[in-house]
């Protein structure tokens, strides 16, 4: 496994043709910066990016991208398929540090700390992100070890303390009275979209300071569907949520505020209500609606 390693930003060389549409010239790599929308400069915001850039080996994934996000709310992440959402999101708790050939440029900060200062602990990092992924992927074993599994890693031992967090995770993933009779089970034994609620109650289970989901309803039904929104929609209440997804729908529906994202730069971002009924680029209406993309 290579190491990641930061470098300063150079500020892009060529200079943007302000004839040309904000897809246009990303796609001719000129430099794009969105203007921050004055309700997110209002926001207190748990997680800010600052001209981030990073590159499988030669090939550029994202480039130079600035956000906040902000604190105990819901953002989505919308764009067409390669544009950098899942890179984006994976950069925050360094899951993209165990590919070869990465290297980043730019600063995270989450709680005004540096995510990628060489003296951060990335194991205790990634104890702070929650994390649930396009797949339920519950570990073979029953559901109250699924669920606990975090806690037994960092070395909880005590019976009470493991049950009563157990209870408390299920019934923040709105599983509890399904489950609750249930525990000594396997989890692989439940239907998808329980599966994926198991996901949730083990990635809030250590009260994380961020909820990283990656198109967390991807595989799943459209009943089970909705009883993941809903779900998100309670939990928002507690976490900081930032979720990746293509389902133009439901970044409406789930979202506070939505960031669309194109070829790894990000074309605009503010309050979701602007975003699809008021935007103020053409090229974010146009994606929205299904024109483009």
């Amino acid at each position: 496994m290579s190491l990641m390693t930061t470098t300063p930003v150079q500020p892009d060389a060529q200079p943007a043709d302000d004839s040309l549409s904000i897809i246009q010239r990303i796609q001719q790599g000129l430099e794009t910066t969105p203007e921050i929308h004055p309700a997110l400069a209002q926001e207190s915001s748990i997680l800010e990016i600052e001209r981030f850039c990073l590159w499988y080996t030669k090939a550029q994934a994202i480039f130079s991208l600035s956000m906040g996000i902000p604190r105990g709310k819901v953002t989505a992440l919308i764009g067409p398929s390669g544009c950098g959402k899942s890179t984006l999101l994976r950069s925050v708790n360094r899951l993209n540090d165990l590919i070869d050939g990465v290297r980043i440029e730019g600063r995270m900060l989450l709680n005004g700390e540096s995510i990628y200062d060489p003296a951060v602990d990335v194991i205790d990092l990634r104890k702070r992100m929650g994390m649930v992924f396009q797949r339920p992927n519950p570990f073979p074993m029953t559901i109250f070890e699924n669920v606990i599994y975090p806690l037994r890693i960092d070395g909880e031992r005590r019976r009470s303390v493991l049950v009563e967090a157990c209870e408390r995770a299920l019934r923040g993933a709105a599983l509890w009275d399904e489950a609750k009779d249930r525990l000594n089970e396997s989890a692989l034994g439940l239907s998808g979209g329980q599966q994926q609620r198991v996901c949730i109650a083990r990635a809030i289970v250590a009260e994380p300071d961020v909820l990283l989901l990656d198109e967390p309803c991807s595989a799943l039904d459209p009943i089970a569907t909705l009883r993941i929104e809903e779900l998100i929609h309670e939990i928002s209440e507690r976490y900081t949520v930032l979720i990746v997804t293509h389902n133009m729908q439901q970044a409406s529906r789930v979202s506070d505020y939505t960031a669309f994202m194109y070829l790894g730069r990000l074309v605009e971002c503010g309050p979701t209500v602007d975003i699809f009924q008021n935007p103020r680029l053409q090229e974010t209406e146009d994606y929205v609606t299904g024109r483009f993309g």
